[in-house]
């Protein structure tokens, strides 16, 4: 029998603006460097999944979202262990994202987001937004 492998609860913010999304390159140092993802973090255990994401793009990108509705719960078994994202689409409500622990940060239509090197735990949500864009909307 195998041994129970941890699962890290993950919210991601799919920023939205002007047609386009946020997308956030991992910095180096980091689990996954050079990945794609969608920002946010880990689900402390006093918070719900959408206060998480609210203070996670706060302290990550130094700006301040609405959380509006779910796009998709995804799972992924890295080395390190199951990776449980929910990614929420967002507004900016203030300010402008800047870099603080990514390296990168691009506004791409859903439909060209398949072309960047997206963590696995996040293409889920990448092939949601391609085949529904009215999700952004």
């Amino acid at each position: 029998m195998e041994p129970k492998r941890k699962i890290i609860n993950v919210v991601g913010a799919v920023i939205v603006k002007d047609g386009a999304v946020l997308c956030a390159q991992r910095g180096p140092g980091k689990t996954l460097s050079g990945y794609w993802e969608f920002p946010g973090g880990k689900i402390e255990p006093h918070e719900t999944a959408r206060q998480a994401l609210h203070r996670e793009i706060e302290e990550e990108l130094l700006c301040e979202i609405n959380v509006a509705q779910e796009v998709c719960t995804s799972e992924y078994d890295y080395d390190f262990g199951t990776v449980r994202l929910t990614t929420f689409i967002c507004h900016l409500v203030e300010g402008s994202p800047h870099l603080t622990e990514h390296t990168n940060i691009q506004w791409l239509a859903p439909a060209d987001m398949p072309q960047l090197n997206w963590a696995p735990v996040d293409r889920e949500t990448v092939a949601a937004l391609v085949s529904d864009q009215s999700i952004i909307r």
